[in-house]
């Protein structure tokens, strides 16, 4: 059945992308505790669909404080779909907007985008060079390899990143078929992506507890003490994160 299929399809790329990647992993979560450390911040970038990866370590139980989720309403699904994926081919955005964040060369920039040929994503990175950021991709090789860049440069997200984490989904990410289904369905990146994002969270704070600083961290306001307690760390990053 395709739902078992999809499983073992899974857990393989998960497995290879964990064991593959690890080196590129330690290099991310290095960069980010540096940020973390000098109470500088963590900025989490992606279009559509991968406006997902900033959303799932901003703001939430167990996660990091210092993490700005660059969600760009241009970019983002609603009100209409279709305009995201306008939008974010248009070059000259993206930039511009990190210039109106509270932004460091002592930060850390994450981009998330499989195919990393469109401009925004291209954009963001370049501006977050020019700024001074470590930048980490997040993207796919077997997708970003067979597709020309939509940035004037020539350049593609992983030609500018100081690290690269290849996601390891298979070329244009659905990974089913059927014969009497003409296009593949059911894509990975989303899983791949979600667990380093995490992975990157994990060692951040291992790292950062390592040198002897404890990182501010989110607590479940369903606890009964996690408002108090989320409370007094949105008032530290108030200034420093527009979303709070």
């Amino acid at each position: 059945m395709k739902h078992e299929e999809f499983y073992d399809i899974v857990m393989d790329q998960m497995k290879h992308q964990f064991y593959d990647e690890r080196e590129q992993i330690e290099q991310a979560a290095r960069y980010g505790a540096a940020s973390v450390m000098k109470k500088r911040l963590i900025h989490v970038f992606g279009c559509g669909h991968s406006q997902m990866f900033a959303m799932e370590v901003f703001y939430r139980a167990g996660g990091l404080v210092p993490v700005n989720a660059l969600l760009i309403p241009h970019l983002a699904l609603f009100p209409k779909a279709k305009l995201s994926t306008i939008q974010e081919r248009v070059e000259g955005f993206a930039g511009e907007y990190l210039k109106l964040e509270n932004v460091s060369g002592d930060d850390t920039m994450i981009i998330v985008s499989i195919s990393g040929r469109n401009a925004g994503v291209i954009d963001m990175a370049l501006t977050a060079k020019e700024i001074g950021m470590k930048v980490i991709a997040l993207t796919s090789k077997a997708f970003s390899d067979q597709v020309s860049s939509r940035h004037s440069s020539g350049k593609n997200l992983k030609d500018i990143a100081d690290v690269v984490i290849d996601l390891k989904c298979e070329l244009g990410d659905a990974c089913l078929s059927m014969p009497n289904v003409p296009d593949k369905f059911t894509g990975t990146s989303t899983i791949l992506g979600m667990l380093v994002m995490d992975c990157i969270t994990a060692r951040v704070i291992e790292l950062c507890a390592e040198q002897g600083y404890v990182p501010p961290t989110y607590v479940s306001s369903n606890l009964d003490r996690g408002d108090a307690i989320n409370a007094e760390h949105i008032k530290h990053y108030h200034d420093l994160i527009d979303c709070l």
